[in-house]
């Protein structure tokens, strides 16, 4: 297909390195390995490692936070339409603590977009691999936090506006709102009197599908200092920002602009940055080959390739026979996904 193809001429004619080290000294050490481009599938199967296998598990606690009381998403911004798409009045935020954390350690986090999201997966996840005798097969102890999106979808949605819109909006809503909510709520404090997050920017990540994906690289492109390690699949690389919204005026093509348009990413110095993307085959797509500006699986290689061009430790995953979001693709690879990110990671 035309995606494939241009994935393919940029890696033959020497714009595409994927054993390129991003330029960042502060990288942790992290190595190459497992960088690159990755086919999956058509068969597919559950990682293990996403399934109970019986180890101690470790604790889940869900609260809610009413949009009202937000400064930064308060669902009621001039570019929604909640008549169309309506807005949730409380947001649910789910929080997995494992059995290998320590209370009072300063503990590393994975936040999770339209959570719960892949929680349950990775839980096990968590509950399998932080307790690995495997050393290149091992996890820290992170703690899973997943974030309900604002309501609806696309432009003028409250989710829409949270994970479309090209600006660190997101970014501050999580690091100033949310982490201070979970440190704050009343059953975890019993739970962990002295629960800490690290406020080491490699201890942070995030990962999304769709619209989440693109939300997850947005708020570490924005805020390489708050959040660095991304997790990315079927993102939405596209342009799917509200028309009106204040970003326009910058980034006339939303999420587009990462790869094509401004080119962001090739134009732009490294940041400090370890990246996962994802596409589906089968992802949201168009037959056309023009630029249509709306072309989920064009996006997702241009995403590709351009992160790996530019030198950052990239790992991209091109999944056969698939669809938007397939929960196939999580179940086959979450597990290695996860391990790739947080590769290299040094706990305080």
């Amino acid at each position: 297909m035309i995606c494939t193809r241009i994935f393919s001429s940029l890696l033959a004619i020497g714009l595409l390195n994927l054993t390129a080290v991003a330029a960042d000294k502060d990288s942790q050490n992290s190595g190459t390995e497992g960088d690159g481009y990755h086919t999956v599938g058509p068969e597919y199967k559950t990682d293990p490692d996403l399934t109970d296998k019986g180890n101690p598990r470790g604790k889940t606690f869900a609260f809610s936070m009413p949009l009202a009381g937000s400064k930064i998403f308060k669902g009621d911004d001039k570019t929604l339409l909640p008549d169309k798409k309506p807005v949730r009045v409380e947001r649910k935020i789910t929080v997995y603590v494992p059995a290998a954390y320590k209370d009072g350690t300063k503990a590393p986090y994975l936040i999770i977009h339209d959570g719960p999201g892949q929680l349950k997966a990775i839980s096990n996840a968590l509950d399998n691999l932080t307790i690995s005798k495997d050393a290149s097969r091992k996890l820290p102890a992170f703690i899973a936090i997943a974030v309900e999106n604002g309501g609806n979808d696309g432009k003028d949605s409250e989710r829409g506006l949270e994970y479309d819109t090209m600006s660190d909006r997101l970014a501050r809503f999580i690091h100033d709102e949310v982490l201070l909510a979970v440190l704050a709520n009343a059953e975890i404090k019993a739970a962990y009197p002295a629960l800490a997050l690290t406020e080491d920017p490699w201890g942070h990540a995030v990962i999304g599908c769709s619209s989440g994906a693109a939300a997850a690289l947005t708020m570490g492109w924005f805020r390489p200092d708050w959040f660095r390690r991304i997790i990315a699949y079927s993102g939405t690389f596209v342009d799917q920002q509200d028309d009106d919204a204040p970003e326009e005026a910058k980034y006339p093509l939303g999420a587009w602009e990462y790869h094509s348009g401004m080119k962001l990413i090739e134009t732009s110095e490294v940041k400090p940055l370890r990246i996962f993307t994802h596409v589906s085959e089968n992802d949201n797509h168009s037959n056309d080959e023009e630029e249509t500006h709306h072309n989920w699986v064009m996006a997702g290689q241009r995403t590709a390739a351009t992160l790996s061009a530019k030198g950052y430790h990239h790992r991209f995953v091109f999944s056969k026979a698939t669809g938007h979001c397939d929960k196939r693709v999580f179940e086959l690879t979450l597990a290695d996904t996860l391990v790739w990110a947080w590769q290299g990671y040094r706990a305080e």
